[in-house]
């Protein structure tokens, strides 16, 4: 006869033959995707820079009125969007540079200086960077639109538009063709009007809400000109 105690044996290993799925190994990951997409274009005296309001991770949406545009100047803002933490710590520390200049100087920091310095503050963490997709949009030295765009470790280049974030890969195609009229045979290439740039950047992110699920609820614009930056929203999808 089998005891009780053999028999409870017999099944506990028998259990355990049936779940057990080899080792499983923790790792700790210091980064996290919230998700987001910003976007910056110039004009010849204006610059936008855009970004949705959805601050997310997976399937779960933690803040649905987190724009991802920051003021830095009056003549510069910077849309940050990857990690929110990384995105939080890095605009501080920048703000935190812009005042130091400003009373060594007496005097703002320009678009191209603000450029240069996020560059050496990127790459002075570049064994451990931080997981920001950066833009740069504002006005140069002459008043002319610029756009700044980076990689994780500070390379960066000046451009006419640039996305970066979740929906990129969606929205850069559409500015190709609207803006750079890339692929287009004899098309007259209009200069870009305040009006026609503000309609596109509303018409891709309407476009890219439809397919992204990282990007939706709201549409910020931060609007550059000589006069300063004013602020508009609409509307997203928010399912």
């Amino acid at each position: 006869m089998f005891s009780s105690e053999s028999i409870l044996n017999r099944e506990l290993n028998r259990s355990m033959d049936y779940h057990y799925t080899g080792p499983v190994e923790q790792r700790f990951n210091p980064y996290t995707f919230n998700g987001g997409t910003v976007l910056a274009l110039a004009g010849d005296d204006f610059a936008l820079v855009a970004s949705d309001t959805r601050l997310s991770e997976g399937y779960s949406i933690h803040s649905r009125n987190t724009p991802k545009c920051y003021k830095l100047t009056d003549k510069t803002v910077i849309g940050c969007t990857g990690f929110h933490a990384d995105c939080l710590t890095l605009t501080k520390i920048i703000e935190a540079r812009l005042k130091m200049y400003k009373h060594s100087n007496n005097k703002t920091m320009t678009s191209g200086a603000i450029a240069a310095m996020l560059s050496t503050i990127l790459y002075s963490r570049r064994f451990f960077p931080y997981y920001v997709y950066n833009i740069i949009g504002g006005l140069d030295e002459e008043g002319k639109g610029a756009v700044y765009s980076f990689d994780p470790v500070g390379s960066y280049q000046r451009d006419a538009y640039k996305a970066g974030g979740s929906a990129s890969a969606m929205l850069q195609p559409l500015l190709d063709n609207q803006i750079g009229y890339k692929n287009m045979q004899n098309v007259e290439q209009l200069p870009l009007t305040l009006e026609k740039a503000l309609k596109l950047i509303k018409d891709v992110f309407i476009s890219a809400a439809e397919r992204d699920v990282y990007t939706g609820d709201a549409l910020h614009i931060s609007i550059v000109t000589k006069d300063g930056v004013r602020e508009e929203s609409i509307s997203l999808r928010k399912d």
